[in-house]
């Protein structure tokens, strides 16, 4: 059936930054087609959450408290995960930080000094690229170490379409640290090609999640943000399913350094208007 294509019966999967927005939807999606979860998050109280709602829907889940930048506690989160389920099959490193100060021009086009290179802090720009560089670096080297003996695996990293297009109102550090983990993912992926593990990146464009402060859950921001994307709108988490689904899935057994961009349409640049 093809349906089969998309079973992750038996898989054991772990997500960072999993316990909410674009995580979140990854975990549940795994979850919905048969995988065993471990999420990790370093928000201890908002992953207790999210766990314990999807045990109550029935699902193989579990959290661990853990931040992506200290490689002891990602080797231990992963080591036990591989010691309850006896493997690891899908790994998730999405955790992801937006910078502060943001970018150095602000929606309406004036200036941002904060953002401005000249300005920037650099515990700022330290503090994202050890989050949404380092964090992946850790967890892909993690999840090799666990797979390469099983010549078995998926890898997939969450970018931003940031990593492709510059744009004046996203904080430096973040698309810098987003173009960077991008191109790990595909260093990766050549890698370790001959061990049969998988390696693909997401490119999310522009969703309404916690990430930049929950600024775009706001109905107004979003519908100001919206305005800039072809298909006229922001983009729900549950828009992430289907492409992580298939890279997570049978489905994608010949994509490998594959960087998936779902944004809209909003790195292609402004749509036409209509008639």
């Amino acid at each position: 059936m093809p349906t089969d294509m998309f079973s992750l019966d038996g898989k054991v999967a772990i997500v960072t930054g999993g316990a909410s927005g674009i995580g979140l939807a990854i975990t549940e999606v795994l979850l919905e087609h048969g995988a065993r979860v471990t999420v990790l998050d370093r928000d201890a109280d908002r992953l207790s959450e999210a766990v314990e709602r999807l045990r109550q829907a029935g699902h193989d889940v579990r959290g661990a408290t853990a931040d992506v930048t200290n490689q002891d506690a990602i080797r231990e989160a992963f080591a036990q995960t591989a010691a309850l389920h006896g493997a690891i099959d899908i790994v998730f490193a999405n955790a992801g930080i937006s910078g502060k100060s943001g970018g150095y021009a602000t929606r309406d086009g004036r200036a941002n000094p904060a953002g401005e290179i000249t300005n920037y802090e650099f515990g700022e720009w330290q503090e994202t690229l050890g989050i949404n560089l380092d964090g992946v670096f850790l967890t892909i080297r993690e999840a090799a170490r666990h797979m390469k003996p099983r010549r078995s695996g998926r890898i997939i990293v969450t970018t931003s379409f940031t990593a492709l297009v510059n744009l004046p109102i996203v904080s430096t550090s973040y698309t810098v640290s987003k173009a960077a983990a991008a191109h790990l993912m595909r260093n990766a992926a050549l890698e370790l090609a001959p061990y049969n593990i998988l390696v693909n990146g997401i490119a999310p464009g522009i969703f309404a999640t916690n990430i930049a402060g929950g600024r775009l859950l706001d109905p107004a921001i979003q519908q100001r943000a919206g305005a800039s994307v072809p298909l006229g709108r922001v983009a729900s988490s549950e828009e992430i399913k289907g492409v992580a689904l298939f890279l997570a899935s049978p489905a994608s057994s010949y994509v490998t350094g594959a960087h998936i961009v779902i944004d809209g349409g909003l790195s292609l640049g402004r749509a036409s208007p209509t008639s």
